[in-house]
């Protein structure tokens, strides 16, 4: 377990006219956690404005982005990093406006096409109704006295038409649906519109500047509509040319000019007068002297004042101003356990104040897993695909899931060879006077005496007699004295906080009751054991009755220690006999596996025909046939799959849940601010100092 690094809070001041050399040394050491000056915290200083070449990258960076979503370029797309001063170069020459000119032209075209097209689509719909009417397109119109309206019906309105002197032309197709046009004096307008509603009519647009026959037409804007989808293909092609030619680019530019923004951006943050800038910030205390010599060296004018190193204690921490009053949380962890970040992020950031529970989790998580796979022939492929993602992958999540694969994959070939014995669901070595209906030993046709000598250096009781009653009886308690342990700690982290934070008088007043009481439980619990499991033979041995005594007074004395919580103390005492029992789900998580890989097992052999022993002989032999060795093979594969699937879902969820709910409960308070240092974070760019 560990602390985050200790912070140290400095002051930056300096001349305005160098603030640009200023920042730019604050994001080259990369260790300085700005805090946001406050407005009127300061007399006769106020919020900066942001600088002015900041407007021009900004609009800048927003034509890059509309060109990088128009052409398709993600993150995800790969590129060439281009070095920091030929990508500045090209910007300040007005590259990303000849880009923007070139693209945005190929843009306008394909928006043009894909309108025309549109239209087109939408004409030939209608071409392709009028085409079955024996009518020329441009007699719909240019009468004074009559007019006309074309559309389709939902049925026959001629009966109805009939005494409105109208001329109708139609026609009826139950597939294609009814088609009309009819004709009429202007003074009937209202009636035709009327009577063609009451039958479902909805109008066709006739097409404007379009002669001749529809179906005529029809073939010419076919024709048009071909030579404009060709085109947009075309200028489709133009763009993934496009796109190859300025991939590099766009993305550099992006990055370059998001750090530009960032910088510009930078005095709005800070305090301001006319004459100077005055930067609060959290340096870790070991780069506070870096930090102070690479400004007051390389900046003009500037000054840099170490103002306090904060302690970890919280006393009196009400009083100091609320802006300085919670130093960030930069996690001290080494390469392993840092990996273990993650999973103690999901839940907080941890305060600057208090135990970072990574390395913790890193050792029990992987540990907890192990126990719960406990198989060889599962340890392996987790090994090595932990080890792959550990070496391809850089997603937070990705790595997450690679790490707890790699180490608990380990701690599961170590449970799995030198505990349980087991590989696939069975043990390696034992025969059936045993008990043990197949082993590796039968299976491979090993000699007995042989294999059964390599495992004589292993502990007694490994592989075939580890079964029956007593066997799981012993893993249950094995994992309630886990529990016990794994709790332990937590109540002693919880010690630990506090006292760092207010003292060992507050911390043990506060938490020690705590672990007094959870200490009394255990031992009453364990001399009641005792008693109800082995009274009928010996009575109440001395032991037990010691336990049982000791178990009172210590729950006795933590009850009395918290009795600034009153009730709810004594009420939560029970909980904790659950928090213990909660860790035998290591054991019944784990059997379960083995137990139904074991069936698994003895299904696919038995479908391959069965294995017969020979006592007198002292071997064995399969019968069975090659129909019966492929639906072996495959039942075989499919049940280890799934058990090794839900190996990864059982074993893994209640693993985090062993961290999370009984352990990091006792002590983990989380809401802290997480270091986030200025600095510049170049993927698609290569820094010139590089």
């Amino acid at each position: 377990m560990s602390l985050p690094e200790s912070m140290s809070r400095i002051v930056i001041v300096g001349a305005k006219s160098h603030i640009d050399d200023a920042i730019q040394v604050i994001y080259d050491v990369g260790s300085i956690h700005l805090i946001d000056h406050t407005v009127g915290a300061d007399e006769g200083f106020s919020l900066g404005t942001s600088r002015p070449y900041s407007p021009k990258a900004s609009e800048r960076l927003l034509k890059v982005r509309a060109m990088e979503k128009g052409l398709g370029i993600t993150p995800k797309v790969k590129s060439n990093p281009i070095p920091e001063a030929e990508i500045k170069s090209q910007i300040s020459s007005d590259s990303v406006e000849t880009v923007e000119a070139e693209v945005n032209a190929v843009f306008d075209r394909r928006n043009d096409l894909n309108q025309r097209i549109t239209e087109l689509s939408a004409t030939k719909r209608n071409l392709e109704i009028l085409s079955r009417l024996p009518i020329d397109l441009e007699l719909y119109s240019g009468y004074r006295s009559i007019f006309s309206m074309v559309g389709t019906v939902a049925d026959d309105p001629s009966t109805d038409l009939v005494n409105a002197d109208v001329e109708v032309f139609s026609s009826f197709d139950k597939k294609e649906g009814n088609v009309i046009a009819v004709f009429a004096r202007n003074e009937a307008r209202d009636k035709v519109q009327s009577i063609l509603a009451e039958h479902g009519f909805s109008e066709i647009v006739i097409p404007e500047g379009i002669t001749g026959s529809p179906s005529a037409a029809l073939t010419a804007i076919a024709r048009e509509e071909e030579a404009a989808t060709t085109e947009l293909d075309s200028i489709g092609k133009q763009i993934e040319s496009l796109m190859v030619k300025y991939t590099d680019f766009l993305e550099a530019s992006d990055e370059e000019l998001s750090i530009e923004v960032e910088k510009g951006e930078l005095p709005l943050r800070i305090a301001n007068s006319e004459y100077t800038f005055v930067i609060d910030a959290w340096v870790p205390e070991s780069k506070a002297g870096f930090v102070k010599n690479e400004l007051e060296t390389k900046v003009e004018s500037v000054y840099v004042e170490v103002q306090e190193t904060r302690g970890r204690s919280l006393d009196g921490v009400d009083d100091i101003e609320k802006r300085f009053r919670e130093p960030p949380t930069k996690m001290n962890n080494g390469v392993v356990a840092k990996e273990f970040e993650y999973p103690t992020k999901l839940v907080s950031v941890p305060k600057y104040q208090e135990i970072d529970p990574s390395i913790l989790i890193a050792i029990f998580f992987p540990l907890f897993f192990g126990f719960m796979v406990g198989d060889v022939g599962y340890a392996i492929p987790f090994i090595i695909l932990g080890a792959y993602g550990l070496k391809v992958t850089h997603h937070k999540d990705w790595r997450a899931i690679a790490t707890v694969f790699f180490f608990g994959g380990i701690w599961a070939f170590i449970f799995g060879f030198f505990f349980f014995g087991e590989c696939l669901g069975m043990h390696f070595v034992g025969i059936p006077t045993d008990g043990v209906t197949h082993t590796w030993e039968q299976l491979l046709g090993l000699n007995h005496e042989a294999i059964a000598g390599f495992f004589s250096f292993l502990p007694e009781g490994h592989g075939v007699s580890k079964i029956g009653a007593e066997w799981i009886g012993f893993l249950m308690k094995l994992t309630v004295y886990i529990g016990v342990v794994h709790l332990a700690l937590g109540y002693i982290c919880a010690i630990y906080n506090k006292t760092i934070q207010h003292g060992f008088k507050h911390a043990f007043m506060e938490k020690g009751g705590w672990l007094l009481a959870f200490l009394g439980i255990v031992f009453m619990c364990y001399g009641l054991a005792n008693y109800l499991i082995f009274w009928l033979e010996s009575g109440l041995m001395t032991v037990d009755l010691v336990c049982i005594i000791l178990g009172i007074v210590l729950i006795i004395v933590g009850t009395v220690l918290n009795r600034h919580e009153g009730a709810q103390a004594i009420l939560e005492l029970p909980g904790i006999i659950g928090n213990v029992l909660s860790y035998a789900r290591l054991a019944a998580i784990g059997m379960s596996k083995a137990g139904m890989a074991l069936a698994f097992n003895y299904i696919a052999i038995d479908m391959f025909g069965g294995y017969v022993w020979d006592a007198t002989a002292g071997t064995g032999s399969f019968e069975g046939s090659i129909v019966g060795l492929v639906f072996c093979l495959i039942m075989i594969a499919f049940g280890h799959l799934m058990i090794w699937t839900l190996a990864i879902i059982s074993a893994g969820l209640h693993g985090l849940r062993l961290q999370y709910v009984e352990f990091m409960a006792k002590f983990f308070d989380g809401g802290g601010i997480e270091f986030e240092p200025l600095a510049i974070k170049r993927k698609k760019t290569v820094s010139t100092n590089a």
